[in-house]
């Protein structure tokens, strides 16, 4: 079967298009972790600096991430998420939960976030209205893009 010239209409298709590029979201869990300056972000995640530069540019143009100076001579800058960088911190931690648990054994984390109860962070997925963790087995889904069903789009 061919490769559809218009694939179903997605938000994770969305997002992945902005943060979904090699290194992105590296950037956000390095500024997230409060480490924002261009030389610490090349230290810390191992990007190519003109990659790096890219990426930030693009999520600042995507006001995912701010940028401000803190140094005039030379000028320097640092990187500090938005509220919809912020937005986007449960996604990282969710993905660190399940490389921890997938990738890796127990003992062998790279790091541990600890939680203000004193425990390390075990992230879960929960509904915002009734507060229930979110288990496949209970999602439902109802497509609102035109032609589009769960299975794909529409017979024409």
């Amino acid at each position: 079967m061919a490769a559809s010239k218009d694939p179903r209409p997605c938000s994770i298709a969305d997002t992945l298009a902005l943060v979904g590029e090699k290194y992105s979201l590296l950037v956000l869990r390095e500024v997230c972790l409060g480490n924002g300056r261009f030389d610490q972000l090349v230290r810390n995640i191992g990007a190519p600096r003109d990659i790096l530069a890219t990426r930030l540019r693009r999520l600042v143009d995507a006001g995912i991430l701010t940028k401000r100076p803190y140094n005039e001579r030379p000028q320097r800058f640092e990187y500090r998420p938005t509220q919809a960088g912020l937005e986007l911190e449960p996604v990282l931690l969710t993905l660190m939960e399940w490389g921890d648990r997938h990738l890796r054994r127990e003992d062998n984390r790279p790091m541990v976030l600890e939680h203000a109860c004193g425990h390390a962070l075990a992230p879960v997925v929960t509904c915002r209205v009734c507060g229930d963790q979110v288990r496949h087995e209970d999602l439902t889904a109802h497509p609102q893009a035109p032609g589009w069903t769960v299975g794909g789009p529409n017979a024409a």
